[in-house]
């Protein structure tokens, strides 16, 4: 949609100012509507709408990676509004606690990707052990699983909103109602993007919690030789469950990662744009 397009939308301030003098009319003939009118701002409010839909009722991790890009899609084409700009400028404060945020944020979806790839290849040791029999092998990837199921929750508590926007909402005084509405707009879309991931991040995390509970039965059944044929079976299972939520994951959160970026050097460039 074209930015530039039905920014708002006018009405006559009242049935005598139509009989006034042409000239006269034209220096005072209407008034703007809130800036809410925009169909960008309105498509930027349905996408954090969704987003706290998913947050409330979560599903697997990746369905919450689409709608974080999603909103971040619908962020991009809001900030290139004269009037986000305006915003931006205007509430110095709080822009600065955006910049801060999208920073942890990016962080954070690094760090997410980091995790993933370290919990694919505890994948492939467990498997490998379970194929070999090879207990040491099979302790040792346990170890590396449970730490990378800690970094999760770590991530998850790291992108909390309360931890991300503990006075995010400062910074607003003396702006216009109109800036004031635009940045109050910003901060809700960074609030639900950070709340999502750490939903994400929480939903990955119990999902490899799961795998290595199962494992455990697995590697009983493997050694043991004391668990029943079908009990065994759920090892494989659940480690099938957490390879698909890995490989469905790493390609969207890169796609979350450059979207935050993109939102993030979006903002720098309108706080100090090129001379």
């Amino acid at each position: 949609m074209a930015p530039g397009v039905g920014r708002s939308i006018s009405f006559p301030l009242s049935p005598a100012s139509s009989s006034k003098p042409r000239a006269a009319a034209c220096h005072a003939r209407s008034i703007s509507l809130p800036c809410r009118s925009h169909p960008l701002l309105a498509h930027l409010q349905s996408k954090i709408a969704a987003v706290h839909a998913w947050v409330a009722d979560p599903t697997e991790p990746s369905s919450g990676l689409a709608h974080i890009d999603a909103l971040h899609t619908a962020l991009a084409e809001l900030l290139l509004l004269p009037e986000t700009q305006d915003a931006v400028r205007g509430a110095t404060a709080a822009s600065d606690r955006l910049l801060d945020a999208f920073l942890l944020l990016a962080d954070a979806h690094r760090g997410f990707q980091e995790t993933l790839l370290a919990l694919k290849a505890d994948v492939a040791d467990v498997q490998v052990a379970l194929r070999r029999r090879d207990a040491a092998r099979l302790a040792s990837a346990a170890r590396s699983q449970r730490r990378n199921e800690k970094e999760l929750a770590r991530l998850a508590a790291t992108v909390s909103p309360g931890a991300v926007f503990k006075c995010a909402r400062l910074g607003l005084g003396g702006a216009t109602a109109e800036e004031t509405e635009m940045a109050t707009a910003l901060m809700e879309a960074a609030a639900a993007s950070a709340a999502a991931s750490a939903a994400v991040f929480w939903a990955a995390a119990s999902i490899a919690a799961a795998a290595s509970s199962s494992k455990k039965t697995a590697a009983f059944a493997a050694f043991a030789k004391k668990a029943a044929p079908e009990t065994a079976e759920v090892a494989p299972e659940k480690m099938e469950e957490l390879e698909q939520c890995i490989d469905e994951c790493e390609s969207d959160s890169e796609k979350v990662f450059r979207s935050i970026i993109r939102t993030r050097v979006s903002l720098l460039n309108i706080r100090t744009p090129a001379i």
